[in-house]
């Protein structure tokens, strides 16, 4: 079978993987994405290893599969960024640059000394924390739009406190890649990051907030087929292009900007309908089946197990507690303080990135970087059913008082 069949064969299984499990686990009550999740799990090495049947023999249909899921997110991020509005956005700063904060610190610190007791010095217990400190709300910006929470204050804030947590997770790895004697350009290299990614952030704003929506206005009125989002897509990807390439940041967050300068368009829900079923139809199913296509928990020792085993834990207190105080002390409810902490817990692309460093550095073993893995998938799994968990209690306490 020619690599071409191949991958439509690889595509269709997947599609429809995920389809299946997010309507098995809708049907049972949960998001739909948890179902899908888990459809990569049973495809993965895990349990039937899709790509090691005898039918696929390229050697590059994985490498291919990633690049569509890469596609996935970075659409996915856009429609999140769509539905946010930014004068709520600007008024949650205190509350979500709070939470980016102590959702970076508390991972790193927690993470280090889970580390400290199986042996590791203590740059690689460190490194191990920072790896922990990477969230992805890639996850719960789904989540929250199946529930129909994503504009509310706690979702609004979630997002912008990744953003945040984004730029602080790539300065704390580089200045301690600089402290350690990695390859980050020193100190002056550190110092020239912080003014790339105050640049793009400044131009890609600039340009999401003012030129977006003009521009998509006149591109409305050309004689030309499906304009408009034809304009989407490839501003889209050119800010998430540019935002790895000149800022330094992840992808994703190019994505989401150009979500919100989409947004405040006239023709937003024009734009809406056309990238999301795009999205949904495609790129974002086969995106959270990829997640458990990385992942082989039969690969791990029984030691092994133990030490994913405690980083999966560490990785879900440290990051809800973290996020959840800082939301707290940005002036939220302990209840909405609890949804926005169990909002960050999800990791993603941002945390393998840094695990790959480390294990191209040797701060971390092959073995570690199969648990950061396992760790991502974990994380990924438990969010949605724990943030329907969570805005789920206050509902049933309305209708109760009613």
């Amino acid at each position: 079978m020619s690599p071409f069949l191949q991958f439509l064969l690889a595509v269709s299984v997947i599609v429809t993987a995920a389809k299946l499990g997010g309507l098995i686990s809708a049907r049972l009550g949960q998001p739909s994405v948890l179902g899908e999740l888990l459809a990569g799990l049973v495809l993965g090495p895990t349990c039937v290893n899709l790509f090691g049947l005898p039918v696929f023999s390229d050697a590059y249909l994985p490498e291919n599969i990633q690049h569509l899921a890469e596609v996935g997110v970075i659409l996915l991020m856009f429609v999140a960024g769509l539905e946010i509005d930014l004068g709520q956005m600007a008024r949650s700063g205190r509350a979500a640059m709070l939470t980016g904060v102590c959702g970076v610190l508390f991972p790193i610190v927690l993470g280090a000394l889970a580390a400290w007791p199986f042996g590791f010095p203590w740059t690689h217990a460190l490194f191990l924390g920072i790896v922990l400190s990477a969230t992805s709300v890639s996850i719960s910006a789904q989540t929250l739009i199946e529930l129909g929470v994503l504009r509310r204050r706690e979702g609004i804030t979630l997002l912008g406190a990744a953003v945040i947590d984004d730029v602080l997770v790539i300065l704390v790895l580089s200045l301690f890649l600089a402290l350690t004697g990695g390859e980050a350009g020193g100190l002056a290299g550190l110092v020239l990051l912080v003014l790339r990614m105050a640049l793009y952030l400044t131009g890609a704003l600039a340009l999401g907030l003012w030129v977006l929506p003009a521009l998509t206005r006149a591109v409305s009125r050309l004689p030309m087929s499906e304009g408009v989002t034809t304009l989407a897509i490839v501003l889209t990807f050119f800010l998430a292009w540019s935002a790895e390439v000149i800022g330094g940041v992840a992808a994703i967050t190019g994505a989401f900007i150009a979500g919100v300068g989409f947004g405040r368009s006239s023709l937003r829900d024009d734009i809406y309908r056309g990238m999301h079923t795009m999205a949904y139809a495609f790129f974002v199913p086969v995106f959270f089946v990829s997640i458990g296509l990385t992942a082989n928990a039969r690969a791990l020792t029984a030691d092994a197990i133990v030490f994913t085993a405690v980083l999966c834990l560490v990785a879900l207190i440290s990051k809800a507690a973290g996020a959840g105080l800082g939301a707290r002390w940005g002036g939220f409810t302990p209840a909405e303080a609890l949804r926005v902490g169990v909002g960050m817990v999800s990791r993603g692309e941002v945390g393998l990135i840094v695990a790959s460093v480390g294990l191209a550095g040797g701060l971390i073993t092959p073995d570690v970087f199969t648990a950061v893995v396992i760790m991502v998938l974990f994380t990924t799994l438990v969010t949605p059913p724990l943030l329907r968990a969570a805005f789920a209690r206050p509902a049933a306490e309305e209708v109760k008082d009613a």
